[in-house]
C-alpha cells in the first residue's frame, strides 16, 4: 500500500515537470513569474506615471500602456499575444497573463503609479467591457502598480447614426 501512494505521488510530480518543460519548450512563460523577478530586481527611483488603455471585448482583450499624455507607447499586449486558440482570446485567463507581460516591461522601465481606462466596443456594438477587463486590474494591480483611478472611456453616442440591419433585423 505505501508503495503504490509513493509510487503514485511521484509520477504525478513528473507529470507536472513534464507539463512544465513542454511549455518552456513551447515559448509559454508564466509572467507572474517574470513580474516577482523583476520586482525583486529592480526598485523604483520615485514615481512615475502610466495609463493602462483597456480595450476589452467578447473577442479580445488589448492593453497598451502609454505616459500620461498617451502619445509615448511604453509597452503593448494581447490576449491573442498569450494563448494559441482564437476562441480563449477574450478570457479572463488570457487577459491577464497579457496584462503580466505589459506590466513586466513597464516595471523594467521605471512605471510606478497607473492610471486605468476601460473601454468596451461602444457605439452600436456592446456597452460592457468583456471578461477580460476585470482580470486587467486585478493583475496591474497584484503585479506591483499603485493606481490611481479607474475610469470607463467607452464611446456613447448621445444621438446616432441609424443601426444597421435595417427595418425588419439581419435575416439569417
Amino acid at each position: 500500500m505505501i508503495m503504490a501512494s509513493q509510487k503514485a505521488k511521484k509520477s504525478a510530480t513528473e507529470g507536472k515537470q513534464g507539463q512544465e518543460q513542454q511549455k518552456q519548450k513551447k515559448g509559454m512563460v508564466a509572467y507572474e513569474n517574470v513580474v516577482s523577478d523583476i520586482q525583486q530586481r529592480i526598485k523604483p527611483k520615485g514615481t512615475r506615471w502610466g495609463v493602462a488603455h483597456v480595450y476589452s471585448s467578447k473577442n479580445n482583450t488589448i492593453i497598451t500602456l502609454t505616459d500620461l499624455s498617451g502619445s509615448e507607447t511604453i509597452a503593448t499586449g494581447s490576449g491573442g499575444m498569450v494563448v494559441d486558440a482564437d476562441h480563449e482570446e477574450g478570457s479572463p485567463y488570457a487577459a491577464m497573463q497579457a496584462a503580466y507581460k505589459v506590466s513586466a516591461v513597464a516595471l523594467e522601465k521605471g512605471v510606478t503609479h497607473v492610471n486605468i481606462k476601460i473601454r468596451a466596443p461602444g457605439g452600436h456594438n456592446s456597452k460592457t467591457p468583456g471578461h477580460g477587463a476585470q482580470a486587467v486590474v486585478r493583475a496591474l494591480a497584484r503585479s506591483g502598480f499603485k493606481i490611481g483611478s479607474i475610469e470607463d472611456v467607452t464611446p456613447m453616442p448621445t444621438d446616432t447614426t441609424k443601426r444597421p440591419g435595417g427595418r425588419r433585423g439581419r435575416r439569417v
